[in-house]
């Protein structure tokens, strides 16, 4: 009978399956245990396991070529667990020639089965399939070393599935999912960091369309249980001459599609993708009209330009790099908009390095297109606020301006506008929008409430209060007091004898 080493650091995971082992009556001979490295170094050299069953996780730096060394030597079959989906742990899985990866937590029922396969594996000299390695079809062995080495050519080609949710960290629960899933024939499935890889076997000249229906029962079985959005890419080459290699690789490829779609769609792909070339850079003609759709700040315009130049309703697609690339030529523009306007700094400069990072880093360029322009409609309004407190402060600059001299006869127009640095025209419009008068009607209404202080608080003559308010013919002073008051000049100070 095999014996079997079960090496990880976790004590509940070292003794759940040893009683998986013992429980379930699967007929290994001997079963060892091993929480740290030294233990497993231990063991293998003197008991020679048949099968490791290793922790990726517990292997320090130093300790990995001594490991390699020792499976080179003793040679057991070796599955390997990891808590971590990433590349380097399949790779490392690759170097030590394992013939499964879990990712943790595995089902009792997943365990059970593997185990039993390698002890039968071992009993019988056998070295057929399982979940990690096995045969396609009957023919060629495979496994994570097919899928990421180039080989000989195939004769015959590799239906593959894709999946891949938003958020990586739940492609555990995904991969049980896919693992319990009732597929007439089931794949073989190999986990990665960013996706999960099921391999068919071929029977149809074209499977295409059975699989088309296999990602459509798939995606809605999976969403009627789970709310993490998934995106399915269902792909088979016509060319019979690729190896597993090229057929994953440009597989791969199909995956960018959700960067058009979204998530939560099958995309049914056969051969590689053609991206179209596109300029990704703004032409100048582009770059001027950017320009002046910002400083106009016709936020239906802007939207406009963007969704005829981002929204791709059906293949063949632009290469996603390029309209990243694209995006941030966009993005360039409106930062020397921030700069034109004094906005490169604070809150507004946080959210530009938002948005840098959304168009580097999204999957989906809906999202990025919307986040851009949200981000540029807060800038245009923050510009118009910006614009309107500026016209605040000018009027107040100006009518301080009056103010210290509207006793001079010779105060004009051309002065005060000079003084806030607009022009006459402008200023007087913006004057009259602003406090509903003219500009000489606020000079005279200033001009004649100094005049009636004048009156009822001094003694000066007529004449004397006209020259000191800015006036210098007596009688038209008189005339403009009368207007504004209702009275003269001299009924005033009268009303003040009496």
């Amino acid at each position: 009978m095999p014996s079997i080493l079960i090496a990880d650091r976790d004590a509940n995971e070292r003794i759940g399956i040893g009683w998986l082992i013992t429980s379930c009556a699967i007929p290994y001979d001997q079963a060892y245990a091993a929480a740290t490295m030294a233990e497993v170094i231990e063991c293998m050299e003197s008991h020679r396991p048949d099968v490791l069953c290793l922790e990726l996780d517990m292997i320090g730096r130093g300790e990995w070529e001594t490991l390699k060394l020792l499976v080179e030597q003793y040679r057991p079959l070796v599955l390997v667990m990891t808590a971590e989906a990433t590349f380097e742990r399949a790779m490392q899985g690759i170097e030590l020639n394992s013939r499964d990866l879990w990712l943790k937590p595995q089902t009792p029922e997943t365990i059970r089965r593997v185990l039993t396969r390698y002890c039968q594996e071992r009993n019988d000299g056998k070295m057929v399939g399982c979940e990690a390695q096995g045969k396609v079809g009957g023919v060629d062995p495979v496994s994570y070393l097919e899928l990421f080495f180039p080989k000989q050519k195939s004769s015959r080609p590799y239906p593959l599935l894709l999946a891949q949710l938003e958020d990586s960290n739940r492609h555990p629960e995904l991969l049980r999912f896919l693992e319990a899933y009732p597929f007439r024939e089931p794949p073989i499935l190999l986990p990665l960091s960013d996706a999960i890889v099921g391999i068919f076997s071929v029977e149809d000249s074209d499977p295409l369309p059975h699989l088309q229906q296999v990602g459509k029962r798939l995606l809605r079985d999976w969403e009627a249980t789970f709310d993490d959005p998934l995106s399915l890419v269902m792909y088979h080459s016509d060319t019979h001459m690729e190896d597993l290699n090229q057929t994953y690789i440009d597989a791969s490829q199909a995956l960018h599609i959700r960067f058009f779609k979204g998530y939560r769609q099958v995309s049914v792909v056969r051969n590689r993708i053609a991206w179209t070339m596109i300029d990704p850079f703004l032409s100048p003609s582009e770059q001027r009209s950017w320009i002046d759709m910002l400083h106009d700040g016709n936020k239906e315009e802007l939207k406009q330009w963007m969704y005829r130049q981002f929204f791709y309703k059906e293949e063949p697609y632009p290469e996603p790099g390029l309209l990243r690339i694209r995006l941030t030529s966009i993005l360039a523009q409106v930062r020397r908009y921030m700069k034109a306007h004094g906005l490169d700094h604070g809150k507004v400069e946080e959210g530009y390095h938002r948005v840098f990072e959304t168009i580097l880093y999204s999957p989906i360029l809906y999202r990025i297109v919307q986040e851009l322009l949200l981000f540029i409609y807060s800038l245009i309004d923050s510009v118009h606020h910006q614009k309107e407190e500026a016209r605040v402060d000018l009027i107040e600059l100006a009518i301080r301006y009056i103010e210290g001299r509207y006793t001079d006869p010779d105060l004009r127009l051309e002065d005060v506008a000079r003084h806030v640095d607009r022009s006459p025209a402008y200023f007087s419009t913006l004057l009259s929008k602003r406090q509903g008068i003219s500009f000489r009607q606020l000079l005279n209404n200033l001009r004649m409430k100094e005049a009636q202080r004048l009156l009822l608080e001094t003694s000066l003559s007529v004449q004397e209060v006209a020259m000191r308010t800015g006036f210098v013919n007596p009688n038209y002073f008189s005339k403009i007091f009368k207007e504004k008051t209702g009275t003269t000049p001299r009924l005033l100070r009268n009303q003040k004898k009496v």
